[in-house]
């Protein structure tokens, strides 16, 4: 067997599930399968090996889901691909071959259900790598940062139980003015080449990742720059998108004979992690830009959003919105929430008159990090916090954030009800960065850390 092209990716991870994606190669059309075995750590026995059938139509990739999984629990695996002699083999026919499995070991832990154990999160967006002809400029700059988070959840106590890659994690326009990708060959390469980078790689191979897309999965401000002949790029880039980052998500359920539906209904999805539940919306595809029904999120989503709002009974809610849902931009913050006032005022209320604690809203893509803190002139029950962090690795060519950049002085949005007024809780990081969240009884302790895992500041948020 040989090691993964790509991969292996530790996805969605539950209390007694996991779902692994890897990549193999095509091998002058011969029949290639993937395959995964696993044990407990200190076990000496490996589980019977679980294979994949791949194909062309999914880049040679796939998931392979591991369930019946123990709780709390460190597990090592490994991880191969391989072509058999015979061109007839199938799934189940390749389990009987004696075949011998890369060396290298990689190791994840399962949930614990304990829901009065602390967490831990990495969140991160915009990795900037550009690319030129499939080819990584100076690759080390934009995967040295995934160095320092991995020697931080090799160390971390509570242990990180997932990394939330909240948009931008590829560039499909990195040379938009010169040579933008567009055919689907192009942008797969571009996943393959950003996601088998060494640092990151080896995240990935450990820590449960959930990602969720941006603009620049497709092109710069998606849709608001959609031209007539762009039919065709969205086409191939949603469907590399689905490969490499939908694949082993939350959004894909699961079957009765534990693996993995191949169907997609839709990018947003939710997942828990003891008393806390995540949100992770599409505030890209499902966009409406008419004036007469202005939407970030299409009406299904923002009701399965409200509904989740109202009868989670998730202590801490975090909720995932690629770009920024407050404060707002004073220049070129049409591409966020700002644009889209009436919906996020609709979020707003119901939290407000529902009583909702602990709602935190995760954002990307600004190129700066930060926290701010919202609450209502009338209701002084009412508080919502927002965490930024971007990005992980920057262009040369784009700016960072800078606190002047935004509307601070001004409420959010006025009702009859009253105003919602907001305020900076950290200072404004321009550098790259990415944030460690630790989540306990009291308090959401925000650590931002620079490119090398230098601490530039903590930030604590209290809970009620």
């Amino acid at each position: 067997m040989f090691k993964p092209t790509v991969g292996p990716i530790i996805g969605h991870t539950t209390t007694n599930h996991a779902r692994i994606f890897l990549r193999g190669e095509l091998q002058n059309d011969a029949l290639v399968f993937a395959g995964i075995r696993y044990r407990r750590t200190g076990d000496e026995h490996w589980s019977k090996g679980l294979y994949a059938k791949l194909t062309v139509l999914r880049d040679m990739s796939d998931v392979i889901a591991l369930s019946n999984l123990a709780t709390d629990t460190d597990y090592e695996y490994q991880a191969g691909w391989f072509s058999p002699m015979s061109p007839v083999h199938t799934v189940e026919t390749v389990q009987e071959l004696p075949l011998q499995w890369p060396r290298e070991t990689y190791r994840f832990r399962t949930q614990s259900s304990k829901t009065t154990t602390p967490r831990a999160y990495v969140v991160g967006s915009c990795r900037y790598l550009r690319m030129t002809a499939g080819i990584a400029s100076a690759p080390h700059l934009g995967d040295r940062i995934f160095a320092s988070i991995t020697s931080l959840a090799e160390r971390a106590e509570p242990p990180i139980s997932a990394m939330l890659m909240t948009g931008d994690q590829i560039y499909v326009d990195d040379l938009n003015l010169v040579a933008p990708d567009r055919e689907y060959k192009d942008i797969l390469r571009k996943y393959r080449t950003a996601f088998s980078q060494p640092h990151i790689s080896k995240l990935m191979s450990g820590v449960p990742t959930y990602m969720i897309l941006d603009d620049h999965e497709i092109e710069d401000n998606w849709p608001a720059n959609e031209s007539k002949s762009d039919a065709y790029l969205y086409k191939n880039a949603m469907a590399a998108y689905e490969l490499y980052q939908a694949s082993h998500s939350p959004a894909h359920e699961l079957i009765t004979n534990g693996q993995v539906s191949r169907k997609l209904q839709q990018y947003w999805y939710q997942f828990s992690d003891g008393d806390i539940e995540w949100f992770i919306t599409d505030s890209r595809t499902r966009r409406n830009l008419s004036a007469s029904d202005r939407r970030i999120l299409d009406e299904e989503q923002e009701q399965a959003l409200l509904k989740w709002l109202i009868n989670s009974t998730a202590r801490v809610k975090f909720v995932v919105t690629s770009v920024m849902f407050y404060p707002d931009r004073k220049l070129h913050g049409d591409d966020a929430w700002k644009a889209f006032p009436e919906q996020r005022l609709r979020l707003l209320e119901t939290i407000r008159m529902h009583g909702i604690k602990n709602v935190l809203f995760i954002s990307g893509d600004v190129h700066g990090s930060l926290t701010s803190r919202l609450t209502h002139s009338e209701n002084p029950d009412f508080e919502v916090h927002t965490i930024v962090s971007s990005p992980l690795c920057n262009s040369k060519l784009l700016p960072y954030a800078k606190a002047s950049m935004f509307i601070l002085d001004q409420a959010l949005a006025r009702t009859a009800a009253g105003d919602y007024r907001h305020e900076l809780t950290s200072e404004v990081i321009s550098q790259d960065n990415f944030a460690h969240l630790v989540v306990d009884a009291e308090q959401v302790r925000v650590n931002y850390h620079d490119r090398d895992g230098k601490q530039l500041q903590s930030i604590t948020i209290k809970l009620r």
